[in-house]
């Protein structure tokens, strides 16, 4: 995205300058930061096509980076200003209590890119609650949010705190459903944990379902992308039979799995779970350092009795163990508790590989200064209500 990029957007004060960043300077500082999601990397420029794209960073006079981030742009119509999205970002050090040390010469050079709001991603997490607390928690009307949490996170409580000191506003407020990234996610820790204690881990249901597909022969594939037409088939019957729509075609998966493998090969995984010759399932995994994540899963409607989906699951977490990731990370998760809500199937379902459901801080937003910024702030937040 060269038309956008600025550099030399130096803090007199705090003596710290933003400057576009060569995908290796980019890379380099992602290997030496733990934690920072995919979407952060630089081949997700290329999954969002319709974006264009850049990486910067900010550092110290003698050039060491201090943070880092991908920004996105979308361009508004008819206009040269762009909506500036970061996803599960910026990659910088949430526990600085003087967060504007770096956050103001990034916005100062976002603003000076065209942006006339910000979005972004902080990755600390908020709370966090055990599978068998929530499960003893379910009831009619019930959400995650009413249940005392096993755990607070008090950094991602300042962080909070933080953001809205200075303006920012949490995107839903409350709700769970206006982020582009979800909210409450599920995670299952592998660090310390051995494949048996992964597996008495598990609940007996998934325990008894996983036997169910190995005794009914269902085979566990890593497959390529060649096969991603078929995972885009299952995909579909997947949306139509559970009630959502992801809105992604074909080739955003083909685009997304040659990106990712071609910044680092065996980034993206395809597997299939076939049984008597055909496909039943198929889902998606990412890696980054010591993270993993499940993306996305779709099934067939027919032979569903020989769990090639809890086959899959299981493979895929082993596979994760073995490549000495930290966390497995199942992703999203609806914030409901009431088995009467047809959403919460998902939720079941993910609980009972004994992990947890986590509340990120979710997604953040604010307009840039200026009357005409806030103006287009306005009519952006109103598309985005009418969609």
């Amino acid at each position: 995205m060269s038309a956008l990029l600025v550099t030399g957007d130096r803090d007199r004060d705090q003596d710290l300058r933003v400057r576009g960043l060569s995908v290796a300077e980019y890379r380099s500082f992602l290997a030496g930061r733990s934690g920072a999601s995919f979407l952060q990397h630089p081949s997700w420029a290329e999954v969002k096509d319709q974006w264009s794209a850049e990486r910067v960073g900010w550092h110290l006079d003698t050039g060491e980076l201090k943070g880092a981030a991908l920004v996105l742009y979308r361009q508004f119509p008819g206009t040269r200003k762009y909506f500036a999205y970061l996803p599960e970002g910026p990659v910088a050090d949430w526990a600085d209590p003087e967060i504007d040390r770096w956050m103001g010469p990034l916005l100062r050079h976002l603003r000076r890119a065209g942006a006339f709001a910000v979005r972004i991603g902080p990755s600390p997490a908020y709370r966090r609650w055990d599978a068998a607390l929530l499960k003893s928690a379910t009831g009619t009307g019930r959400r995650v949010g009413d249940v005392l949490a096993t755990e607070v996170d008090s950094l991602g409580s300042a962080v909070a705190e933080r953001l809205r000191a200075r303006g920012w506003r949490r995107c839903g407020g409350d709700g769970d459903d206006a982020d582009a990234q979800p909210r409450y996610v599920f995670q299952v820790p592998l660090a310390g944990r051995s494949p048996e204690q992964l597996w008495s881990g598990l609940n007996q249901e998934w325990r008894r379902n996983v036997r169910t597909a190995k005794k009914a022969g269902v085979e566990i594939v890593t497959a390529g992308a060649a096969d991603l037409p078929e995972f885009y088939r299952l995909l579909r019957i997947t949306e139509e039979r559970d009630g959502f729509r992801l809105g992604r075609s074909l080739a955003y998966y083909e685009r997304q799995y040659a990106a990712l493998n071609a910044e680092q090969p065996g980034r993206m995984r395809l597997y299939l779970a076939v049984h008597g010759g055909e496909v039943l399932a198929a889902h998606t995994m990412i890696t980054v350092g010591r993270r993993v994540w499940y993306q996305t899963g779709a099934s067939a409607d027919h032979r569903r009795e020989v769990r090639p989906s809890n086959a899959l699951q299981w493979q895929m977490m082993l596979d994760a163990h073995a490549l000495g990731a930290e966390v497995y990370d199942m992703r999203g998760v609806p914030s409901t508790l009431d088995p009467q809500d047809r959403p919460f199937g998902l939720l079941r379902w993910k609980l009972g590989t004994g992990g947890q459901v986590v509340e990120t801080l979710g997604e953040w937003e604010t307009p840039m200064s200026g009357t005409t910024n806030h103006a287009l702030y306005r009519a952006f937040q109103a598309y985005l209500a009418r969609r």
